[in-house]
């Protein structure tokens, strides 16, 4: 005798049930909120982001000098910079500019007060 296959009500499958079990309820898909604020996925993966080391550099300036002069260089030796007394700093990260402050003291250690964030889009016409 031949089994005839039951029909299950809308919303209802039986595929794979053993005869006589209930069969399982299918509902609307349910999505935990992953906290894009952007387009599909743009801020999905931050989290990946944030734990890569940055090499911060805090830059008083830059000279060149020839190899002969460096080499007369002892103890109490001055180099001569090209920023001013009072100048900002520039702040790099991966020797790249990103911001620029002014040299604090806190808790008798040097710090850095920013006094200026390098916008985006300045940080990208630098590239090029």
């Amino acid at each position: 005798m031949a089994e005839q296959k039951k029909r299950a009500p809308s919303g209802h499958a039986t595929g794979g049930n053993p005869a006589g079990s209930p069969a399982a309820t299918v509902g609307p898909a349910a999505f935990s909120n992953t906290g894009a604020k952007g387009p599909a996925g743009v801020n999905d993966n931050l989290d990946l982001l944030l734990d890569i080391p940055l090499e911060i550099t805090i830059q008083l300036g830059r000279t060149r000098m020839l190899i002969n002069d460096l080499l007369k260089l002892g103890q109490g030796s001055v180099i001569e910079l090209p920023k001013e007394a009072g100048d900002t700093l520039d702040i790099l990260a991966n020797n790249r500019l990103v911001a620029k402050g002014d040299v604090v003291v806190v808790n008798k250690k040097y710090g850095i007060r920013l006094t200026e964030v390098i916008s985006p889009v300045e940080r990208v016409e630098k590239l090029g």
